[in-house]
């Protein structure tokens, strides 16, 4: 994969950035790497706490990288028998919380998952039928920013 640079307008908003220089970590940290990047004209906003450091070690850390992210689900649930796709559908929406907004959200592209809900999301339909070549309608590659 062909290595991409980190930018400024790549940094979702409201993103915690990390001030600790003396982080060992810290050219491998999302964290750091988004706060190197902060506009110069930027006075205010989400930050890493010092209180982050425990033993030696920030449970802040991200690491920074690129991952396939993906939404839709139009061709989700052909796989599942229809006297269950109901069923599978709201085992589905459950895993985004109450309501549905949050699901609409992904199934439009308004919002992406991450690879480790995509495979949550896989599991769940596991349960209903096979899961071999069942994919979401888009992929992407993008920072790992979740």
């Amino acid at each position: 994969m062909e290595e991409k640079e980190l930018k400024a307008n790549d940094i979702p908003w409201g993103y915690p950035l990390c001030f600790n220089d003396g982080c060992a970590d810290k050219d491998k940290c999302m964290h750091y790497q988004a706060m190197l990047l902060m506009p110069k004209d930027r006075y205010s906003g989400s930050a890493v706490f010092p209180t982050a450091w425990e033993n030696g070690q920030c449970r802040c850390f991200r690491v920074k990288r690129r991952v396939t992210k993906a939404w839709g689900f139009s061709k989700l649930y052909h796989n599942v028998p229809q006297w269950q796709k109901a069923e599978a559908r709201q085992c589905v929406r459950a895993l985004f919380g109450k309501g549905n907004g949050p699901y609409y959200r992904v199934h439009h592209g308004e919002n992406m998952l991450s690879p480790e809900k995509q495979e949550e999301i896989l599991e769940v339909l596991a349960k209903y039928g096979s899961v071999e070549g069942v994919r979401f309608d888009h992929y992407v590659t993008d920072w790992d920013f979740d």
